[in-house]
């Protein structure tokens, strides 16, 4: 990969402030030359590779591509920096396309004469599967969707397929051999509806005259196995296996609680300078994908676009793509550092709108060097300096993809029950708010019999407990108790 412009990450943030004021020439005596930095790195959960703390994201200019933009140039440009986690999906438009088109010139389609496996294998590429369901004639179901752009399209293995085409073949259903992605990822859950849908097959037999879910599929591709049918060939062409959200952490967590499978790998989760002020992500997704092993990656740095732009909604069309870089009220490098520096994010991805020639006036060369941080790098104090800015755009509803934000709950599912001459008393996670929960207290007629500490419940089948003599059923309660000492 191509190294350019070495200027330190304190340098080129400065610098990048006089652009974001107007001015367009570099002071006296700074220069670019042909080699960058390296770029920081992280392990990312189980995987073998370690991820650059900034990955490309699919979407912006990728997806909905302004004129005068190359949407090549961006994927190749990503790989010129150094940057080796690149995201696409069956539902980014074209997308997949473009990286076809960029693989081309870096010579990562597989069986070309230069095919470059080295490089092929140093980044870590992923795509994604709207589809819930694993074969064909499923019924519409609530609060279940199933949706890919690929004509025709009825299942997650079909989509698997068209990522291969379209991304190494020809686009029209064929591949090469030794064609793959590392993570495919089940896109954007969103109730738990889908995913008692998705564990079909994996809680339950797979029967013939009955539907599977997504997941067992996956693990078809993963593993080179065909237990649903849908794999005859046995191929391979997933690496592993994860998901992405950005609305309803209760889905996000009920899906990694219920897999005691080891199939999921990697998170792709919405997280921000605002997300305190919804039902985050912060205190309740990210904790138990950590403590599963499971890769953190963040997006919605800049909530879609709209810490930057009035649209409301996700981008639909190339004129609502955010083309600058930043704003002088509002630095776009402190937004990057505060996920970066958020407890248990791997790396995080951003959709690119525009690139430039000058370094200063680039957004992807921008966001690579406000990324080189480490993961402790922002204190307590400028983490809250950047949440009260933020707040205060478009009055605080910039992540209008995410849940209202709730009050802490009590623990939930409790049951109480006497075996051998002791009361047990068990209980499923609470869920936090702004503050992180530290806590369960267990009470009886005023008087607290114990405290059992929070940690993230990784398995569903495996609730807190709690034992005591106290034989007074009726009389015990659970509580949650915050870090800020509130109660639930």
């Amino acid at each position: 990969m191509k190294k350019i412009y070495p200027v330190t990450r304190r340098d080129f943030i400065r610098l990048s402030g006089t652009v974001a004021l107007g001015a367009t020439v570099l002071p006296l005596g700074v220069s670019f030359s042909d080699k960058a930095p390296a770029p920081m790195m992280r392990n990312f959960g189980r995987l073998k590779n370690k991820v650059t703390t900034l990955g490309l994201g699919g979407q912006a200019s990728i997806q909905w591509t302004p004129e005068g933009v190359d949407p090549v140039s961006i994927i190749t440009k990503a790989f010129d920096l150094g940057i080796n986690y690149f995201d696409t999906s069956n539902v980014y438009g074209p997308s997949q396309t473009h990286y076809h088109k960029a693989f081309e010139k870096l010579d990562l389609i597989p069986g070309k004469p230069n095919y470059n496996k080295e490089l092929r294998e140093s980044i870590t590429l992923t795509s994604k599967t709207l589809m819930r369901w694993g074969k064909p004639g499923w019924e519409e179901t609530e609060n279940v969707r199933n949706k890919s752009q690929g004509e025709g399209i009825q299942t997650a293995a079909e989509d698997v397929r068209r990522t291969m085409s379209q991304i190494f073949g020809d686009g029209n259903g064929n591949y090469p051999e030794g064609s793959y992605v590392d993570i495919m990822l089940i896109h954007s859950l969103e109730t738990v509806e889908e995913v008692d849908v998705l564990y079909k097959g994996i809680e339950t037999s797979i029967k013939e005259d009955e539907n599977f879910g997504a997941l067992v599929v996956l693990r078809d591709f993963r593993d080179g196995t065909n237990l649903t049918g849908t794999n005859p060939k046995k191929e391979k062409l997933i690496k592993h296996i994860g998901f992405s959200g950005h609305k309803n952490p209760v889905a996000m967590i009920d899906i990694m609680q219920r897999d005691k499978y080891g199939l999921l790998d990697a998170l792709l989760v919405s997280i921000n300078s605002n997300d305190h002020l919804y039902f985050n992500m912060k205190n309740n997704v990210i904790p138990l994908a950590k403590a599963k092993g499971i890769g953190v990656i963040g997006m919605k740095v800049f909530g879609a676009g709209t810490m930057y732009n009035e649209v409301g909604a996700f981008s639909r069309t190339p004129d609502q793509i955010y083309r600058k870089v930043g704003s002088p009220s509002l630095p776009s490098d402190k937004l990057i550092e505060y996920v970066l520096t958020t407890k248990g994010v791997d790396t995080l991805i951003i959709g690119i709108g525009q690139i430039d020639e000058d370094p200063l006036k680039c957004q992807l060369t921008q966001n690579y060097y406000a990324s080189q941080v480490k993961p402790e790098s922002m204190s307590i104090e400028e983490r809250k300096e950047v949440e009260a800015k933020t707040a205060q755009i478009s009055g605080g509803r910039t992540n209008f993809f995410q849940l209202d934000k709730i009050d802490m709950t009590p623990p939930r599912a409790v049951n109480k029950e006497v075996v051998d001459g002791k009361a047990k008393i068990t209980w499923q996670t609470a869920y936090a708010a702004a503050s992180p929960i530290s806590h369960y207290e267990i009470v009886a007629n005023d008087k607290v019999l114990g405290t059992v500490k929070h940690k993230p419940q990784v398995l569903k089948d495996e609730p807190f407990v709690f034992e005591t003599t106290e034989m007074d059923l009726d009389a015990i309660t659970v509580h949650t108790v915050d870090e800020a000492g509130s109660r639930a």
